[in-house]
Formats: structure tokens, sequence, C-alpha cells
């Protein structure tokens, strides 16, 4: 059986779809699965050992200049990798115009499917017409996790009843992570949203904290806003912050598996961590918690919701996860 996962973007909600992986095979263990994702989180999907080949898209770039001779060239390419195989099964994730389209035009293999979401779930994305642009639409609660809700949809994509699956936790594709000594944090505290973010002030309290624990501090950094900010939070702390090399995401999982925890805003690097299935605590500052906050683990934990949580809260939530009772 031969399937593939359309999911795109972002980050984080790439992360949470990898236990469809562990789902697709427990039921077809000789399944092979390719996946479409975007260009950037390319790298961090082949680090698995699931997928058989991961297809990179780039649709973020090429819509700057769609109508330009390269990203024409570049469309065609892609669509000439995609075409490289026959599917049985192609389950859009995404549930946009975007991914449908990308869905719609991968190749079936005689009495192969396609398949996508009817209708909206809260705080996810979702555009209506997706669901006549495939061959099958399968309905969704109105309120469930996004992690339940990728789950759901490839049970009844393959025809079951999706409430076993879900009764068993979710399966991340990495190892067990094993830390190294010293013991240090991760303080992921890159967005893209101005609205996850978590004032300056709070975390250097924060990290103050942690360094009284013997903790050393690592500041992960994506982008030159980031770098900035991670040097200027290192230079009120001091030689136990590490502000790390820019790096993809691949070599990052690396880095990040071999801490003693992470505590980040909610973002593609703290639901990374939940999937290392390292001590975490996720902040959020608006209420996505029931929709993407971490889930049946005690060493993981989200924090605030409605309105950004305080020092307090954050600290007490680290302790929590850090020595579990």
């Amino acid at each position: 059986m031969r399937v593939l996962v359309v999911k795109l973007s972002s980050l984080g909600d790439v992360i949470q779809t990898l236990p469809v992986l562990h789902d697709i095979q427990a039921l077809h263990p000789q399944a092979q699965i390719d996946w479409v994702v975007e260009e950037a989180f390319a790298d961090l999907l082949r680090t698995v050992p699931a997928i058989s080949r991961v297809i990179p898209i780039a649709q973020r770039r090429w819509r700057r200049a769609p109508w330009s001779s390269a990203s024409r060239q570049a469309w065609r390419a892609f669509w000439a990798d995609l075409h490289q195989q026959t599917y049985d099964l192609v389950i859009d994730f995404q549930g946009l115009i975007k991914s449908a389209r990308v869905a719609r035009g991968a190749r079936l293999s005689a009495g192969g499917c396609s398949v996508t979401y009817a209708n909206r779930s809260d705080w996810c994305a979702y555009e209506w017409p997706v669901r006549w642009m495939l061959m099958r639409s399968v309905p969704m609660e109105k309120t469930i996790h996004a992690v339940a809700r990728y789950r759901s949809l490839a049970a009844q994509s393959l025809g079951r009843d999706p409430a076993p699956w879900l009764a068993q936790s979710p399966v991340y594709p990495w190892p067990a992570p094993v830390p190294t000594s010293p013991p240090s944090v991760v303080l992921a505290h890159g967005t893209t949203r101005a609205d996850n973010a978590w004032p300056m002030a709070l975390w250097q309290t924060l990290a103050l904290r942690l360094l009284s624990q013997g903790y050393r501090l690592a500041l992960p950094q994506a982008n030159e806003n980031e770098a900035q900010w991670a040097r200027q939070l290192q230079a009120s702390l001091g030689e136990a912050c590490d502000v790390w090399p820019r790096m993809g995401l691949a070599e990052l999982r690396g880095h990040m598996a071999a801490s003693s925890g992470v505590i980040g805003v909610d973002s593609g690097l703290g639901h990374l961590a939940v999937a290392l299935d390292l001590p975490t605590v996720i902040i959020f500052s608006q209420a996505r918690v029931a929709r993407a906050g971490p889930v049946g683990r005690a060493h993981q934990k989200a924090v605030g919701g409605h309105r950004a949580p305080d020092v307090d809260a954050v600290w007490l939530a680290w302790q929590s996860v850090s020595q579990p009772t």
C-alpha cells in the first residue's frame, strides 16, 4: 500500500501530524508513506524512518513571483517529482485549497482514493471548497485536539473507527532523548506571531530562577530578529546562557534532544519538544490550549490561555514537569 500525506505547514502542525505514521503502519506494516511538505521543513522529515520519500514544495516562496519563469519551472519540476509514484490513498491533512490542490494533482492507482475534511473544527484552519475538490470528505468533531483530528482523519480514510486509535497515546517517530551533562533548558522564545510572544522581562525573571537551580540555558534563533532578542537576553544573564548558531531543523532536533527540557511559547519548537518526549512547558497567550497543548504526559504541560501567564505560573509548571511525582 502506498500512501501520500499532504501536510505542507506550519512547523508545529507538521510535527503534530507525525503520529499518523505509526497509526497507518500499525494497520498496514508494509505501507510506504510519502509526504509533501514546505521546503523549510523537509530536512526534519528526512530524519523520520517511516517516511519513504519527502517531496518538498515551495509555495511560500513561489507565490512571491507566481508568474516568473523560475516559479513556473519550479512548479513543473514539483509535479514531475510528485508524479513519479501512484498512490492507493492520498490524505490532505491541512484542509486548505493550496493543500487540496496538491492532493488532487497526485496520481492515484486503480481504485485509489483522496480524502480530506468535511468541515471546520475550532481553532483549525479550513477552507470549505476543499470538501468538493477530493473524492471523499470526512466529518470532524467541532472541538477536537489537533493531533486527534489528524489521527481521526487517518483512521477514517482507512475505513476504521477512530475511537480505538484515539484511546492510545500518540506515538512520535524519534527515540527517547538522552540528556547530557550539565543539565540545560532550551528557552524556545521565537514565534512568527506577535500575539504568541512572551515579554522579555518575564523571560529574564524566569531565566534567573533556572540559573539559580544550576541549569545552563540555550537560546535557539532562526532569523536576525530572534538572534538580536537572544543576544539581548544573554547579555543580561552571562556566560551560563548560550545562543545557538542558526541551524537546520534536523540539526536543531538533535541539540534539543540532548537538553534537560524545554520552556517555550506556542510555536513549532514547543511542539517539537513534545514530540521528543522532553519535559516541556508551553506558554499560551491565547485560547488555543485545547487545540494544541500537550496531552497525556505528566512531564509536559501548557500554561496560560486567554492571556499570557505570569512567571510564577510558568515556574510552577516547570517544577512539576522537571520533577514529576
